[in-house]
């Protein structure tokens, strides 16, 4: 081979490794802009249910319990802003609490009742939408050559937002575990 043909090929070497340096960058950045509009739908959502949460403590203590509608509204408060900030924590309490809830629940009046099963729905999907963005995002970044070139080694990994989502967070009048018993005192999230 004449220095020519390998100048040639160097030079294709090089053109294919800047344009797929090129298109790993902007993947990067789209798929950064996706986790931050999937955390936005996901905070939003669980804002809305602790919103709902604590509306459902202040209205109708009669229908969630005279001794529960404390916690719960306490409950509610620390997930909108978590005092340890441990948001993750302070979601899973919340959403235990709303479990727990029992039969009275059928008595709420339907529009909030839907509102508040819709809501917990919607922030099951908004978190698996949030980590499959995560997901997508940390394995472009921990891949060989992204390393090697260190595409956006000075941006924090996204981390993964992990909750108990299960379907029946919410009361649906089926019945709820606990209903009868009290719940531990709070001391904030553990």
């Amino acid at each position: 081979m004449t220095t020519e043909v390998w100048g040639l090929l160097a030079g294709g070497v090089f053109l294919v490794l800047l344009a797929w340096t090129a298109w790993t960058l902007v993947r990067l950045r789209r798929l950064e802009e996706r986790v931050a509009r999937a955390w936005t739908a996901l905070d939003l959502q669980l804002q809305r249910r602790a919103g709902l949460a604590a509306e459902l403590a202040r209205d109708h203590p009669d229908v969630v319990g005279q001794e529960r509608a404390p916690y719960l509204a306490a409950f509610a408060a620390d997930a909108r802003a978590p005092g340890d900030g441990d948001r993750e924590t302070a979601e899973n309490l919340l959403g235990r609490e709303l479990r727990e809830l029992g039969p009275d629940v059928r008595k709420l009046p339907a529009a909030l009742r839907e509102d508040l099963e819709g809501t917990v729905t919607r922030v099951g999907l908004a978190r698996r939408f949030y980590n499959d963005a995560v997901r997508d995002t940390r394995a472009l970044r921990r891949g060989r050559y992204t390393r090697l070139l260190r595409l956006h080694a000075s941006r924090p990994l996204p981390r993964f937002f992990d909750i108990d989502d299960r379907p029946g967070a919410v009361p649906t009048g089926a019945g709820g575990a606990g209903s009868a018993g009290h719940p531990p005192p709070y001391d904030g999230p553990s």
